[in-house]
C-alpha cells in the first residue's frame, strides 16, 4: 500500500475532484413533493453547515512506530492539509489511526457527537493538545522549552503532536521515532486537560421549516462565530415571490450569530419548497471534527486560514393538507440516523420508511431512528402520499477502527504497509511531498468494477425487455 505519488495519480486527482464536486457534504437530501397539500422540493442538500473541504494529503510529518499484536509498524505522523470549497486552507490531524484515507476525499465540518469523539471521554484533552502545540504554537523554541524536549522542527513538532493525539483518540500504543518528538508527545499527553467542544463555524437551526402560504415560515436561527454572514434568497424568488425576512417582514441580506430568518411566502404562492443559503468568511475553530462524506479517516482541525463556510435551510408551504419538513442527522449514540418529520399542516402526514408506515399528526413532530451498521453507507428513502419522496445518503462513522490484524514484518528500515490498513510511503529522501495515511490505490479498480456492473446490468435489462416484447403472451 506504500507507493510514491506519480504524475498519473496527480492527473487522477482532477477526475476525483470533479467527481467529488457532485457529492453533497454531510447528509444528502433529495426530494420531490407534488399534488394537493404538497410541494416540489428543489434537491437542496441538508447538512449541519460549516466548512466543506477536499483532502490534499499529509504535508508536514516525521516518523512514528505503532505497536500492535507484538509487531512494530512504521508510519508517518503529522499534519494533513485540506482545500476548502469556496476558498481557504485547513490543517488537520488524524483521529482514527487504522482507518485509511482516500485520495481527494471530501470532508464536512461535523459535530463531535456524530463522530468517534462523541463517545470518547478524552475528546476534550485532544482539543487541549491542539491548542497548546504545533501549529497553534508556531514558536518552536518556546514549545521545546515548555515541553523540555530539545530542538524541534516543524516535522518533529507535528509528529509529536499527532502521536499524543493518537494515544487519546485511538488508545494507541504508538511512539514518535524522533527522540525530541517523543518527548513532546509525552509532555502533551501528561499535560492535557479537558476542554469543551468548539462551536460550529456556521449552522442554521433547524435545517427545514414548513407552514401555510401567506405566512412567514420559521424561525431559522443563524449560529456562527463569524462577525457577519451573507444571506442568499431562494434562486427562484422572482417567480415565487418568496422573500427572506426578519419576524416583522423586513428583508434580510446579512445576519449575525442569533439572527432569526423567515421565509415570507405570498398568500397566492403555489404549493412549493424553497431554500435559503448563508455564507461567511471566517477562521474555523480549532478542534472542530471533519468527517468524510464517503468512508475516509476522520480528522480534527489544528489550524485554519480565513475560509468559506456555508449552510442552507429549506421552507415548504401549502394552502392545505399535510405540510412536512424533514431533516436527518447521524445518531452515533443509537447507532443509526435520526429522521425527523414535522407536520405543520391540517391533515396527518403519512410516510413510509424502510417498509414501515409512520403517521405524524397535524402540529406534531416525530423522530425515527433508522439503524445503520458502523462504517456502513446508508440510503434512506421516505415515501409518502401524492408522490412525496425524500432520500438521505451518507456513511455512519462513529467509532475508531480499533486494533487491526497482524502487521507485516519490517524487512528494512523503510516503512511498509500494514496488512489491515497502513499508510502510504515516506521515502528516506522525502522533503515534505504528499504522503497520505491509508491512501487507497484500489479506488480505480473498484470504480472500474462498479462501471462494469452497471453496464452488465443495463445490458441484462435491455435483453430481458427485448425478450418480453417478443413473447406472444405480452
Amino acid at each position: 500500500m506504500f507507493s510514491a505519488i506519480s504524475a498519473s495519480s496527480v492527473r487522477r486527482r482532477g477526475t476525483a475532484r470533479l467527481a467529488a464536486a457532485v457529492l453533497v457534504s454531510g447528509l444528502v437530501a433529495v426530494g420531490s413533493l407534488a399534488g394537493a397539500g404538497t410541494a416540489a422540493a428543489d434537491g437542496t442538500p441538508q447538512h449541519p453547515g460549516g466548512a466543506a473541504a477536499t483532502l490534499d494529503g499529509l504535508k508536514t510529518y516525521d516518523g512514528a512506530v505503532l505497536h500492535t499484536n507484538g509487531k512494530d509498524q512504521q508510519l508517518p505522523a503529522g499534519l494533513f492539509e485540506m482545500t476548502v470549497d469556496g476558498g481557504g486552507k485547513l490543517k488537520t490531524y488524524c483521529i482514527d489511526i487504522h482507518n485509511p484515507t482516500q485520495e481527494q476525499a471530501k470532508y464536512q465540518e461535523t459535530p463531535w457527537d456524530q463522530t468517534s469523539l462523541g463517545a470518547n471521554k478524552n475528546a476534550g484533552k485532544i482539543r487541549w493538545i491542539l491548542e497548546h502545540s504545533y501549529p497553534q504554537v508556531d514558536d518552536l523554541p518556546a514549545l521545546a522549552a515548555a515541553a523540555g524536549t530539545g530542538p524541534l522542527t516543524e516535522k518533529t513538532a507535528a509528529a509529536g503532536t499527532q502521536v499524543a493525539i493518537w494515544r487519546y483518540s485511538d488508545d494507541a500504543d504508538v511512539d514518535a521515532s524522533d527522540p525530541q518528538a517523543e518527548k513532546l508527545a509525552d509532555w502533551l499527553e501528561n499535560s492535557a486537560q479537558d476542554s469543551a467542544e468548539p462551536k460550529a463555524s456556521l449552522t442554521l437551526e433547524p435545517g427545514a421549516v414548513s407552514g401555510r402560504a401567506g405566512e412567514r415560515l420559521g424561525p431559522v436561527t443563524v449560529r456562527t462565530d463569524a462577525d457577519s454572514v451573507t444571506v442568499t434568497p431562494p434562486a427562484d424568488a422572482s417567480v415565487t415571490g418568496v422573500r427572506i425576512t426578519d419576524k416583522d417582514g423586513t428583508p434580510v441580506t446579512t445576519a449575525a450569530n442569533g439572527t432569526e430568518l423567515y421565509f415570507d411566502v405570498p398568500s397566492d404562492a403555489s404549493d412549493g419548497t424553497a431554500s435559503l443559503g448563508v455564507q461567511a468568511t471566517t477562521s474555523v475553530p480549532v478542534g472542530r471534527a471533519f468527517a468524510g462524506v464517503t468512508k475516509s479517516q476522520t480528522q480534527i482541525l489544528a489550524g485554519s486560514s480565513d475560509s468559506t463556510v456555508t449552510a442552507a435551510a429549506t421552507g415548504t408551504w401549502a394552502k392545505q393538507g399535510a405540510i412536512p419538513a424533514v431533516t436527518a442527522e447521524k445518531n452515533c449514540a443509537e447507532g443509526g440516523v435520526d429522521v425527523t418529520t414535522t407536520n405543520t399542516g391540517d391533515e396527518p402526514f403519512t410516510f413510509e420508511l424502510k417498509g414501515v408506515e409512520h403517521t405524524v399528526a397535524p402540529g406534531s413532530t416525530e423522530t425515527v431512528t433508522v439503524p445503520v451498521g458502523e462504517d456502513e453507507a446508508y440510503d434512506i428513502t421516505i415515501n409518502g402520499p401524492a408522490g412525496f419522496t425524500q432520500n438521505f445518503t451518507g456513511v455512519l462513522d462513529c467509532a475508531t477502527t480499533g486494533t487491526p490484524g497482524p502487521v507485516t514484518e519490517q524487512p528494512s528500515s523503510q516503512p511498509s504497509a500494514a496488512s489491515a490498513g497502513g499508510v502510504t510511503a515516506v521515502s528516506s529522501g522525502s522533503t515534505g511531498n504528499l504522503a497520505e495515511t491509508g491512501s487507497s490505490s484500489a479506488t480505480p479498480i473498484i470504480a472500474g468494477i462498479a462501471i462494469a456492473l452497471v453496464v452488465l446490468g443495463g445490458a441484462a435489462v435491455f435483453f430481458l425487455r427485448k425478450k418480453n416484447a417478443s413473447s406472444p403472451e405480452e
